[in-house]
């Protein structure tokens, strides 16, 4: 079935005349549209690859078969693959093309336990792939590197941190991946989120013999819970605590030795985490102090920064999307966290999130794992994949129609970078 047209007069549409300043060319219009063709040609090809990670969830840092399943498809399309990468065992990364802009597609696959893929990352991974593949044939003729970072455990265990501390974003000029939602966000915005592991030591006793030998581990930890509960009060409206308790005594005729909990805490920017961070942890040391426990913190993964995206790559991204006749786009406050965030601290970045349930379901529950084999679902693979690809193909050329020309040996620099750059001055 032959693809439908995009929108007359588009940006996308072969032989439209690009308006004034415009980095659009014609040459640029018909290779996009045989970038998306090749997408769609290698439809079922990436839905296969959908519904297999789908049927096979697996958890963070235990992603083997997915992460194998990529890069065995990369291989088949030309791509030179390393598996593992960069210390990870479920990372992979894979290149293709030798042009002066670097594009990072970023593919996760990890699923939630007990819950499947509940967060619908079978549809990451298949989009930067179909972006990936679609662009294969013509990156050099774009301009373009194009590199696929399997990304790891972003449920838990912020593997994308890991993989920027590893190297793996170095060199690249911009970074991008798509999100199944129940909502059409382009800026999608996300929280900064901290990890808190406890852990209260007291001194075991009977609780009728003698309670007045013991230090009620138990006792320090409700201590502290009491504290944070009051501490809300004082919070902003986007700062958030919440946590569970893992252990806290064996017997109620035992005076608990020791006591644990995982608690997360949420801010709305990365600033704003460590003074949240340090008002939590005096919370959990004045149970220490209230009951004479010892008290154990630590950070069991690194922070999850909030995502910021790129100006310069959002706008590409939204005329993009409209061509593609996605739905219009709303605007949004901060929710949900990412790894994604801390690479969009580093690289100009963005992560857009496509709608797959009309609001009738959000992720992290079943039914969203049932949605996440739907025709909604489909189209956002293709979607995402497409509309990714051809951002990566627009940035080439605004950068190379906005590079002065370079003296001898000289490197450009991306567009999406300079963007970036102004941003954070």
């Amino acid at each position: 079935m032959p693809l439908p047209a995009p929108p007359p007069g588009s940006a996308t549409t072969p032989g439209a005349t690009p308006p004034p300043g415009s980095a659009t060319t014609p040459t640029l219009d018909a290779t996009k549209q045989a970038v998306r063709e090749r997408v769609h040609a290698h439809r079922e090809e990436l839905l296969a690859l959908s519904r297999r990670i789908h049927a096979h969830p697996e958890t963070a840092f235990e992603e083997h078969r997915a992460a194998a399943w990529c890069a065995e498809l990369l291989r088949g399309h030309g791509f030179t693959v390393t598996a593992p990468a960069h210390g990870l065992a479920t990372a992979f990364s894979a290149t293709l093309g030798t042009g002066p802009v670097t594009v990072a597609l970023v593919c996760e696959y990890d699923a939630l336990p007990g819950l499947g893929h509940a967060c619908g990352h079978n549809l990451i991974a298949a989009a930067g792939l179909g972006a990936a593949i679609g662009l294969a044939p013509y990156a050099d003729r774009l301009g373009l590197t194009v590199r696929v970072i399997g990304a790891p455990a972003e449920e838990r265990g912020a593997g994308k941190a890991l993989l920027l501390e590893a190297g793996a974003f170095a060199g690249a000029d911009a970074a991008m991946m798509v999100h199944p939602c129940p909502v059409e966000v382009a800026d999608f915005r996300s929280f900064a989120l901290g990890t808190l592991s406890v852990r209260y030591t007291g001194r075991a006793a009977h609780p009728s013999l003698n309670p007045h030998d013991g230090r009620n581990a138990a006792d320090a930890l409700t201590v502290a819970q009491v504290a944070i509960g009051l501490l809300r009060q004082q919070l902003p409206p986007h700062w958030r605590v919440h946590g569970i308790t893992t252990a806290a005594g064996a017997a109620p005729n035992l005076i608990p030795d020791s006591a644990s909990a995982e608690y997360e805490i949420r801010a709305s920017a990365a600033e704003d985490l460590a003074e949240l961070r340090s008002r939590v942890e005096d919370c959990f040391r004045a149970g220490a102090l209230a009951t004479g426990c010892e008290v154990e913190l630590s950070r069991p993964e690194p922070d999850y920064l909030d995502m910021r995206s790129d100006p310069g790559l959002l706008t590409l991204w939204r005329a993009n999307a409209a061509a593609l006749g996605r739905p219009e786009p709303v605007e949004s406050g901060p929710f949900a966290c990412t790894d994604m965030g801390n690479v969009s601290h580093v690289v100009p970045s963005i992560h857009p999130v496509l709608d797959i349930t009309g609001g009738a379901c959000a992720p992290h529950e079943a039914a969203f794992a049932e949605a996440a084999l739907g025709a909604e679902a489909e189209r956002a693979v293709l979607d995402g994949a497409v509309a990714m690809a051809w951002t990566a193909a627009d940035l080439a050329a605004s950068t190379a129609a906005s590079a002065p020309t370079p003296a001898a040996g000289s490197a450009a620099t991306s567009t999406a970078g300079s963007t970036a750059a102004r941003a954070h001055a």
